[in-house]
């Protein structure tokens, strides 16, 4: 089984601009809304059509610009879930799963898939009833056996989870481990969730403004991201704009201040990325070490997110801007940090209006170039 996509399609305000290949494996596109994921898919199940290029699954020419081959949706056996499911709302459940079988497949068959693919899902006994009539958690399942149903050469999930409650999305978390080990070829996997993302993919495609940026595994992306685009949807809440000031040294401007780093700088360096777990509470000044005042607070069930303003921040370059004047740009100045409630005694947790010191670990930072 394999994948091969070389595709350009351009709109008035955006250009859709993506090379990549997959085989047998399930490849994640990670990305924000209206970055050109969706679109992908589309353009392979043959609901948009390229402006130029090629798309090759499993060595069948769908769409070659060139030699003007376009195969119409119905003739890929491609499988694509969409957020709303798209069952018809005027067939059964039963009905539904069969209905991308093949018309070649024998009555007797086809029958024998569907039973098949309803216990798969624990919708034996539901067979008669039609979509309205389903849970929102059913009609994914009646979807997810309706794609295995088909046999297809390849499956495209888009968001399928977007709509569900956090109780209902582990449920269906599980249905869709059992699709994934059912079926053996080319899984495309569209989420903007970083996590969903590393827990159902082999590789992971960061996606931006229609352009793949990087592709690698989780761990890559996790541990080593190669762009600001990565940096940010790995789950980093703290990246700012930097410039090489040395073989290990990098001036921060919206910061105001100068970080050093374990690895060498890249003479191009656009960014540096620190998680805000990795911060540290210092006992004064050294090395990547800065007085900070705790401007905001807030807490999750285990967690203190604290926003950190710099005392010391140099002003030649970035003046301080307050909240009042510019939200983003005050946001921007300043430094996350998520104190673990569960290891901080209470009386070390942070609270607002008090200074103290913090360090950045020079061996924790992200350098990125594009």
């Amino acid at each position: 089984m394999s994948l091969e996509v070389d595709i350009k399609k351009r709109f008035s305000s955006f250009q859709l601009d993506v090379t990549f290949e997959a085989k047998d494996e399930t490849l994640g596109f990670l990305g924000a809304s209206g970055c050109g994921k969706s679109l992908t898919m589309r353009c392979i199940a043959g609901i948009e059509t390229p402006d130029e290029g090629r798309i090759v699954v499993n060595g069948q020419v769908f769409f070659d610009s060139e030699r003007r081959i376009n195969l119409k949706p119905q003739q890929r056996k491609t499988a694509l879930l969409f957020q709303n499911y798209m069952l018809f709302p005027n067939l059964t459940v039963a009905e539904n799963v069969g209905a991308g079988i093949g018309k070649d497949v024998a009555r007797a068959e086809r029958d024998d898939i569907v039973q098949r693919e309803l216990k798969r899902f624990g919708l034996q006994g539901f067979d008669g009833r039609y979509p309205a009539q389903l849970s929102g958690g059913q009609q994914q399942r009646v979807a997810l056996a309706r794609m295995l149903a088909a046999r297809p050469g390849i499956l495209m999930l888009d968001e399928p989870f977007s709509a569900l409650d956090a109780h209902l999305k582990g449920v269906l978390e599980q249905n869709l481990v059992s699709l994934f080990d059912a079926y053996d070829g080319t899984i495309l996997y569209v989420s903007h969730d970083i996590d969903e993302a590393l827990r159902f993919c082999d590789r992971i495609a960061v996606v931006e403004d229609g352009h793949i940026m990087e592709v690698g595994t989780g761990d890559d992306l996790v541990n080593r991201p190669q762009s600001l685009a990565g940096v940010k949807l790995s789950g980093c809440k703290n990246a700012t704009p930097a410039v090489c000031a040395g073989k290990h040294l990098v001036r921060l401007p919206k910061w105001g201040v100068e970080a050093s780093t374990a690895a060498e700088v890249p003479s191009d360096v656009t960014h540096l990325g620190v998680r805000a777990f990795f911060l540290e509470r210092a006992e004064g000044p050294g090395r990547n070490c800065y007085r900070v005042r705790v401007d905001r607070v807030s807490d999750s069930r285990f967690d203190r997110t604290v926003l950190l303003g710099f005392v010391d921040r140099a002003e030649d370059e970035v003046p301080t801007v307050d909240a009042d004047e510019d939200e983003m740009k005050y946001l921007h100045q300043h430094l996350f940090w998520r104190v673990d409630k569960l290891k901080t005694p209470a009386g070390l947790l942070p609270y607002e209006g008090e200074e103290l010191w913090v360090r950045i670990p020079p061996d924790k930072v992200y350098l990125v170039s594009r």
